[in-house]
């Protein structure tokens, strides 16, 4: 008992700043803002877009053009050939390689030991702080912290720069009251087989006294899964019932909400799900009340924020928002600036605002990912809304899941194939496909009006496709493993057709 109160009253030491950046998010914004220009004069990138002579955000944005990775790598390829001081000061050893979708297309995005410390560690510190600040009675340090990682290890480079995927990166970094208390052991955690290394955290992990998962749901429902294949048990709160906190991000919980309801079962202090968002290139935004379905946006973490709004996305020179212009329930595409040198770099994430002071949105999609195929515009957290309501009036359970376009041909209309890989199919597929279709058309104004009549749009396609389906198709392409996301829409239908040749050959 003594080492879990000295835990939680130095991690609640922390909620003295989640409360700074509640209550003056445009002050704290603000001070990061110059930091991080103080910070860039020095470096090449900073000295070749005039940082020195740059007074205000206006000048900023000026001299700074918005890039996406393909305008920063050639920074980033000299930053990884060891030179010094070109995004950020010193040299920077550690590159986290992205794989937030199915692409084949590989990104090597900076981190730096400022990134480490003030954003990816603080995010981690702040969560708990919350969670401990809501529930005192909490006995986290007392047990285990069962993480997922990836499945790239971190390896060194000719010019000794290490690159892996964040995970990796992070273990190795991590503190030692965390890495202290962290299982399963690193030569288990960054095994790169994924199947080797679900049966081998599972048995591991199923001796131990985990209190808190971390992790990607749909992965985390493959351990947890398991464990209780391993185990014979029938529930995870009879092998962990002192289980209390599952950390999430990555994709929307709500489709997987029910299942670990009921894989977990009882456990002895309740079970709390809170959610974080948390990406390569800077920790953003995590749940800061329990039982919330939103996040507050981190403004303290060495990040800075403009906002792009949906009419800009597609401007040959978009014009950003800065936090005291954003309006409530509106969307926003997010610009970065960051102290692992990523300047007015499009993270291509779109957030909606819920709250404005304290400033709390939620993730809604991609500028990049979103069903537009007629017009419809409509967005990744409305697809996954519309399966939540199917699933909840058919029984249905998903695992995974993705929609594409149906292309107009001569005497047909367009539309929606959803191509659903269930863990428990639907009772009725007619009825599902009527709510998916009802939902949409209730949260989206222009998928409705594309829909009336039939004429543009026909009522969405639901291919049900066997068992397994998605993870043979991710096998196939090497991607399995806790750091890889099922695109959930796009306007193509490349993944679609990846997946139904899948099917056949599964089949």
């Amino acid at each position: 008992m003594p080492i879990n109160s000295a835990f939680n009253w130095f991690i609640r030491r922390r909620m003295a700043q989640v409360e700074l950046v509640r209550n003056h998010p445009v002050e704290s914004q603000r001070g990061v803002f110059s930091s991080l220009l103080h910070h860039g004069q020095g470096t090449a990138f900073g000295e070749e877009h005039g940082f020195s002579a740059i007074r205000n955000l206006r000048e900023f944005r000026a001299q700074v053009p918005i890039r996406d990775y393909d305008g920063l790598k050639p920074w980033i390829e000299r930053a990884r050939e060891g030179e010094a001081g070109v995004l950020w000061p010193g040299v920077t050893s550690w590159f986290a390689k992205s794989s937030g979708t199915t692409s084949d297309r590989s990104k090597y995005l900076p981190v730096t030991e400022d990134s480490l410390q003030s954003s990816h560690f603080n995010g981690g510190k702040d969560l708990l702080a919350v969670f401990c600040e809501a529930r005192p009675e909490a006995r986290l340090y007392e047990g285990k912290h069962l993480g997922l990682g990836g499945s790239r290890s971190a390896e060194q480079t000719a010019s000794g720069a290490f690159t892996g995927d964040l995970s990796a990166i992070i273990i190795n970094r991590m503190p030692f009251w965390a890495r202290a208390r962290r299982t399963p052991a690193l030569d288990i955690a960054l095994m790169p087989d994924w199947e080797v290394k679900v049966d081998a955290m599972a048995k591991a992990t199923s001796k131990e006294d985990v209190r808190i998962l971390a992790g990607v749901p749909s992965w985390m429902l493959v351990v947890g899964k398991r464990v209780l294949e391993m185990t014979g048990a029938q529930t995870l709160g009879e092998v962990w019932p002192n289980l209390q906190l599952f950390m999430h991000g990555g994709v929307n919980f709500s489709p997987y909400r029910a299942q670990f309801q009921e894989m977990i079962g009882d456990v002895r202090m309740g079970m709390e799900y809170m959610e974080t968002y948390n990406a390569s290139e800077g920790f953003f935004g995590l749940q800061d009340r329990v039982g919330a379905e939103d996040m507050l946006l981190m403004m303290d973490y060495g990040i800075y924020f403009e906002f792009l709004p949906p009419s800009e996305w597609e401007s040959a020179y978009p014009q950003t928002l800065e936090l005291r212009e954003l309006e409530l329930g509106k969307e926003y595409a997010l610009v970065i600036s960051t102290n692992a040198g990523l300047w007015r770099y499009n993270l291509g994430d779109v957030i909606r605002v819920t709250e404005l002071r304290p400033f709390r949105f939620q993730v809604v999609g991609r500028t990049q990912a979103a069903l537009n195929a007629f017009g419809e515009e409509v967005m990744v957290r409305q697809v996954e809304e519309a399966l939540l309501r199917a699933c909840e009036a058919t029984g249905a359970r998903v695992t995974e899941f993705t929609v594409a376009p149906i292309f107009m041909v001569p005497g047909a209309p367009g539309g929606h194939e959803w191509l659903v890989d269930f863990e428990q199919v639907p009772s009725d597929t007619d009825r599902f496909v009527e709510v998916v279709d009802a939902t949409l058309r209730g949260l989206n104004s222009d998928y409705d009006a594309k829909r009336t009549g039939g004429i543009a749009m026909a009522p969405p396609r639901l291919t049900v496709l066997p068992a397994g389906t998605v993870e043979s198709w991710l096998r196939a392409k090497g991607r399995m493993g806790g750091q890889f996301k099922v695109p959930r829409c796009a306007s193509h239908r490349r993944w679609a057709e990846e997946l139904t040749q899948a099917a056949h050959e599964w089949v």
